[in-house]
């Protein structure tokens, strides 16, 4: 049986769901996400009826289709205090500090070869959907 069978959603979800109407401008909907560190912003009419959702991923679509392209380099916008973790940490550590920091993706490295590879809370959500629990 999985360790997962009797954990519902209700008890890992966040309740404190941020939303916008979809006149809401693109510039005030990234201002809230960044001002509750969230990345998402639920789309809702004027009754709170679901229509729709905008990410992360959709404002890296947002920039890329701008006209005319921006000119500005990533280095104004980069964090520069890198927080990092090692192929021999383990998963529970490592996901701690993603949660706790709020970090979705931590670059991993390795003292002799530099950057080996990245770990992301998509890979942590897929290794949680695969652990089994010992049958007693």
């Amino acid at each position: 049986m999985d360790e997962t069978d009797d954990l519902f959603v209700a008890s890992l979800m966040s309740t404190e769901v941020k939303t916008v109407t979809r006149d809401t401008l693109v510039e005030d909907a990234a201002e809230l996400m960044l001002d509750n560190q969230i990345g998402s912003v639920v789309v809702v009419d004027d009754d709170g009826t679901l229509e729709g959702i905008l990410t992360r991923t959709d404002f890296v679509s947002i920039v890329a289709g701008q006209q005319p392209k921006d000119q500005t380099p990533v280095s104004e916008y980069m964090t520069r205090d890198v927080q990092t973790a090692k192929a021999g940490d383990s998963i529970r550590t490592v996901a701690d500090r993603m949660v706790e920091a709020g970090f979705h993706h931590m670059p991993v490295i390795d003292d002799t070869e530099g950057l080996i590879g990245m770990i992301t809370t998509s890979d942590l959500t897929a290794y949680l959907s695969t652990v089994q629990t010992p049958s007693p």
